[in-house]
């Protein structure tokens, strides 16, 4: 009872945020809920089923650029755009995990398998000129005092309530998928995988699906990516930092956990942009100081709350993870 009254509570604040918020707030949480949303599809894969990605940000590349190519070459908005993002990384997905669990590749191995791919990725759409190659490809920026959410064209608030509505529909999505039978063969597999397999668990099929599902829901982040910040560069959006940033919030929020993510990706954008901005109020320019901080949050966090900071707000607070 306690969780449902946080949960409302939290939900409403979210809601009625652009009301009383300026623009750099509004930008700022728009940030907090892409990066809670990417966290909990890669949290699907590592923290349900136990399989180490490090190469999400091939997801997001693949579904922003398919998404945002069709509407750049043939006006076909985002919500068209979307269908062709989810297949093809649905594609990806399968293949990589083929790949992986029937050669048996696991742990670090098949880590540097999702990396490489992503690598891969990155090099061929550096070479491909129909969506701009190195040059990068950009969409023009329309109604952007109107709300379209055919081909989410519109104001910051649009945006922010879009990602905020994917937010608890991925929240909602994974939590019936935890309290479902692949939710219970994939903390199964997790914890033993030998075990789980005496048991009759078929691991391959399970591991598959954990792949595929979260391949497709981190393909809609990369769509919302596209259309939210109007440029793609191969060489920032494949990025191996951009899966870094991607995983560190359910890594420091709690792996497996519904509200990890969400808690993860929060203290890491407040603090971040927090210190970032600081800084430049006195004037001072540090590159790099972001991943500095990332790194020391996550060193702080597994000397100390090895679990993540939720499990331990959780059992402070009363409420199940």
């Amino acid at each position: 009872m306690r969780a449902k009254i946080l949960l409302s509570i939290l939900l409403l604040v979210l809601v009625f945020f652009p009301t009383f918020a300026g623009p750099y707030a509004l930008s700022v949480a728009t940030l907090i809920l892409f990066f809670a949303y990417a966290g909990q599809a890669w949290n699907v894969m590592m923290g349900f089923a136990g399989q180490l990605s490090l190469g999400h940000s091939l997801y997001v590349g693949v579904g922003a650029y398919a998404a945002a190519g069709l509407y750049f070459h043939t006006g076909l908005g985002a919500w068209a755009g979307i269908w062709l993002a989810i297949l093809l990384c649905m594609l990806l997905g399968a293949a990589i995990g083929f790949l992986a669990f029937r050669f048996g590749i696991s742990g670090v191995y098949f880590a540097l398998l999702t990396i490489a791919f992503a690598e891969f990725t990155r090099i061929g759409f550096d070479h491909i000129q129909w969506l701009g190659g190195p040059g990068g490809l950009f969409i023009k920026v329309e109604h952007r005092t109107g709300w379209d959410l055919v081909n989410l064209r519109g104001t910051p608030a649009m945006f922010y309530y879009v990602m905020l509505a994917l937010c608890a529909l991925a929240f909602i999505f994974c939590f019936l998928l935890l309290k479902s039978k692949a939710g219970y063969y994939w903390q199964a597999i997790r914890e033993n995988e030998e075990a789980a397999q005496a048991l009759g668990i078929n691991t391959f099929r399970w591991k598959m699906l954990a792949v595929v599902i979260s391949s497709a829901m981190t393909s809609v982040a990369g769509v919302f990516y596209a259309f939210y910040y109007n440029n793609l560069f191969p060489e920032q959006i494949f990025h191996i930092s951009r899966s870094i940033e991607i995983i560190l919030g359910p890594i420091i929020g709690g792996i497996g956990t519904l509200f990890g993510p969400i808690l993860g990706a929060a203290v890491l954008i407040l603090l971040s942009d927090g210190i970032t901005e600081g800084l430049a109020a006195l004037g001072w320019e540090f590159p790099g100081v972001k991943q500095v901080f990332y790194g020391l949050v996550l060193l702080v966090v597994v000397m100390f709350l090895p679990r993540g900071i939720w499990p331990a707000l959780a059992r402070r607070l009363g409420v199940g993870k």
